[in-house]
């Protein structure tokens, strides 16, 4: 699932921008499956109880405990990327996308619900209506499950490229939707990105049809399918950003609040449509399969988790950098892992899409 997070700031006019933390976003990716969405820096540490003589203590210099956290996220998000390709690829799963998605919800709901009794109390819950919840509920399982799809369809190295699409698609939104503005210099950055996810795209295709076998098994390739899930699952992701940024705003919750009243709705959607939907594992699995599935859980609690202390003890700027670097993490062992071509083209286009994250989350249009 597809583990992605909303961060809000202020430009010359209000502007709406995302931080991506997901489940399976992956893109991981609190998740690019279940991706975490904070609000407002300010109204983040309002939310959370911050008081404004202790928003700068520590920050500067992240101790022990923030390098373990980093460590646990970046290796579980890296982890559960490739867990969930496997998963995904294998016969008797590619077409569980919806069952698999209500699994890791509810793996979510239930880690939220534990660290937030008083025992752990790592935050305080928040109930909100039912009815108020129901539709942003509805939007995280059409992009967890465009997301899932992109991964069984698609190489690992084209799915992270891909998502690195929301930031342009985000800021069109907002501008289109609430005439929020994208700063001029953000808007070469955004242009090499695009190209660079373009380049990948085309070269990856061209790969998985000069291999036909290896496509038809299943395996890294990319196929017009996965492009085309992959950018539905930006399209869709994109939307659900932009509207979590004003579920914060309206319902007053921060993060793990708000993902806590979604996850158990989202979970009994899906659990609804499994019947209708849901082709069931062929033949017998094997135990270590389901042994992955269980690990894939528990890497999405830990990713959810990680995520959350890295903000808190670090500050959202930390938390651009660590998802920077498992961009690149995910990216680099997608491709030596990879078993089709590899195009001199292709290189250019990942060089090009890495540069230009780099430089539009520079320019604060994103924040991982």
């Amino acid at each position: 699932m597809s583990y992605s997070s909303t961060l809000s700031e202020k430009l010359p006019e209000p502007v709406v921008r995302p931080v991506s933390s997901s489940l399976s976003d992956y893109d991981a990716d609190l998740s690019s499956s279940s991706h975490t969405e904070f609000p407002e820096i300010e109204d983040r540490e309002k939310h959370a109880g911050i008081q404004d003589d202790e928003k700068g203590k520590d920050r500067a210099i992240p101790g022990l405990r923030f390098i373990i956290w980093t460590v646990i996220n970046v290796a579980s998000t890296v982890a559960i990327v490739f867990t969930n390709k496997y998963i995904l690829s294998d016969a008797s799963f590619r077409n569980c996308q919806v069952a698999f998605a209500a699994y890791h919800f509810f793996i979510t709901g239930a880690t939220l619900w534990a660290i937030s009794r008083p025992q752990l109390g790592v935050f305080v819950p928040k109930p909100v209506p039912l009815l108020s919840i129901i539709p942003l509920a509805a939007a995280m399982c059409v992009q967890v499950i465009l997301q899932n799809l992109s991964l069984a369809y698609s190489s690992i190295l084209f799915h992270q490229l891909a998502r690195l699409l929301l930031t342009p698609v985000v800021a069109l939104l907002n501008y289109m939707l609430y005439s929020t503005t994208i700063p001029r210099t953000a808007i070469s950055p955004l242009i090499l990105l695009c190209s660079g996810v373009a380049i990948v795209s085309y070269y990856d295709t061209l790969g998985a049809t000069a291999d036909s076998s290896a496509a038809t098994s299943g395996s890294a390739s990319n196929s017009s399918w996965g492009t085309v899930f992959a950018l539905g699952g930006v399209v869709a992701s994109s939307i659900y950003m932009v509207w979590i940024g004003r579920y914060h705003k309206k319902l007053h919750l921060n993060s793990m609040q708000l993902l806590l009243n979604q996850a158990p709705i989202s979970t009994g959607l899906l659990l609804l449509a499994v019947p209708w939907t849901q082709t069931p594992p062929l033949g017998a699995v094997p135990a270590s399969m389901w042994i992955l599935i269980l690990t894939s859980g528990i890497l999405a609690s830990l990713v959810n988790l990680s995520q959350f202390y890295i903000i808190d003890l670090a500050g959202p700027i930390s938390g651009t950098v660590v998802g920077q670097l498992k961009t690149c993490i995910i990216v680099g062992l997608g491709w030596a892992f990879s078993t089709q071509p590899v195009y001199v083209e292709s290189i250019v286009g990942i060089g090009l899409a890495l540069v230009g994250m780099s430089m539009t989350r520079n320019e604060g249009l994103d924040r991982d």
